[in-house]
């Protein structure tokens, strides 16, 4: 069968439209609410709140706001308020989770704090709790974990929050890639997104429903919830002029924005359910080759399955190599690579991606420390003694894995061709 480019590009998540997002952004064009105040804003919190399960939901620009905003809260809560040129987190560390988005970690160095990156586990390919352990045992006086459930497939919660509960430790929940994903918690299924002690989601353009920006903290404590809606609003006192008693941003939620989300917001089972069946068909199709999909605990979670992901074997690796911003690769028969499948899938005009660059190997963090189940893996290689090879699950993940393109408009015929283009790789 001769493979030609798709016409139209198959990307790997766009933003589905529907029609009633128009209606709601005119609602807030004719009726002049243009600002961050609006009946599309007061909307869409109190209907995510009840979809997540949580009592308060407050609209911000973006998903990193809300991460932002829910980690200088948390640093508050144990070190208190700090001076107006200081973080809340200044001198402390964070344990945070390794493969993620850089938006996950970022705020612990916008509040001066210094994060420490807890390796990855096979199962779910999220923060091992076995390694987390092994962090409290080396830096008992951390109180914020920062845990983000990678690509819509939920972390292993009840582990990780009796970990937390006993070292008297909070969770910040980036639930950002995970809006529709769900969790067995204490024999109760729960939406992610009401899993931690300061919960936040996204609505960025590639996610399960969008508003093309836009993001959300979420909270059963009121006080938070008050406290995030003033900052995020520049911090502006009850006074009929602009009094400021504390440093506040612009992060507010748009009403324009929070229309696009509110014809959205019907839609998300749609979304969650054409999701599902490109993982499922991706699953089938790649059955005989050497690989594995990304993986969850199908007892206790149920994924939003954002984005389909893929797992050479290792025996299956032909030679790769990478520096930071470069990939080269050894075609051997038989066998493939990340960088020779997505520049294979590139040349039909089909997106991939790399797996997330784990957080410990990025520039900008590699003085970090960095924790696996055996301890601190930063400086183990040494000539003259033989420590064995250290689990470094979230490097061998990146190395191995890609991220296929999982878009929701991809019809099941075009989706079989990718399928296709992925097994020549391998002739």
């Amino acid at each position: 069968m001769t493979i030609k480019p798709f016409e139209k590009k198959i990307w790997l998540s766009s933003p589905t439209m529907h029609g009633e997002e128009a209606k709601y952004m005119m609602e807030a064009y004719e009726t002049n609410w243009m600002s961050t105040a609006g009946q599309n804003i007061n909307e869409v919190e109190a209907q995510m709140a009840s979809y997540v399960g949580m009592k308060y939901a407050v609209g911000l620009s973006c998903g990193t706001s809300a991460l932002h905003l829910a980690t200088k809260l948390a640093g508050e809560k144990f070190y208190g308020m700090p001076r107006p040129m200081q973080g809340t987190l200044q001198g402390k560390r964070v344990f945070a989770s390794d493969v993620t988005f850089d938006a996950s970690v970022n705020p612990v160095a916008y509040e001066d704090g210094e994060a420490v990156f807890i390796d990855t586990e096979y199962d779910t390919w999220n923060m091992s709790p076995e390694a987390l352990e092994k962090a409290f045992e080396i830096y008992p006086d951390t109180k914020i974990v920062v845990l983000a459930h990678l690509y819509g497939t939920p972390a292993k919660m009840q582990e990780i929050r009796e970990i937390c509960k006993k070292h008297g430790a909070v969770i910040i929940e980036d639930a950002a890639e995970s809006l529709g994903a769900r969790y067995l918690l204490n024999g109760e299924w729960k939406e992610t997104g009401s899993l931690g002690d300061y919960n936040c989601i996204s609505f960025n353009g590639n996610k399960i429903i969008t508003g093309s920006c836009g993001g959300m903290f979420l909270t059963d404590s009121k006080e938070d919830a008050d406290k995030v809606r003033k900052w995020s609003t520049q911090s502006r006192e009850n006074a009929p002029w602009y009094q400021h008693e504390e440093i506040g941003y612009n992060y507010r939620m748009s009403n324009v924005v929070a229309g696009v989300i509110r014809g959205q917001i019907p839609h998300l089972e749609e979304h969650l359910a054409q999701k599902r069946a490109i993982y499922e068909r991706y699953k089938e199709g790649l059955k005989d080759l050497p690989v594995t999909m990304n993986p969850y605990d199908a007892e206790r979670s149920v994924p939003n399955f954002w984005l389909s992901c893929m797992l050479i074997n290792e025996e299956a690796m032909c030679r790769q190599v990478r520096d930071d911003q470069h990939a080269l690769y050894i075609s051997e028969a038989g066998k493939s690579c990340p960088t020779e499948i997505l520049e294979t899938l590139a040349k039909y005009n089909a997106e991939g991606r790399p797996i997330w660059k784990p957080m410990h190997a990025q520039p900008i963090y590699r003085s970090h420390a960095f924790i696996t189940a055996d301890g601190i893996a930063r400086g183990i290689s040494n000539a003259y003694l033989d420590t064995g090879r250290s689990i470094d699950a979230g490097t061998d993940i990146f190395n191995r894995g890609l991220c296929l393109p999982s878009d929701n408009k991809m019809t099941p015929e075009e989706q079989d061709v990718i399928i296709e283009i992925i097994k020549r790789c391998f002739m």
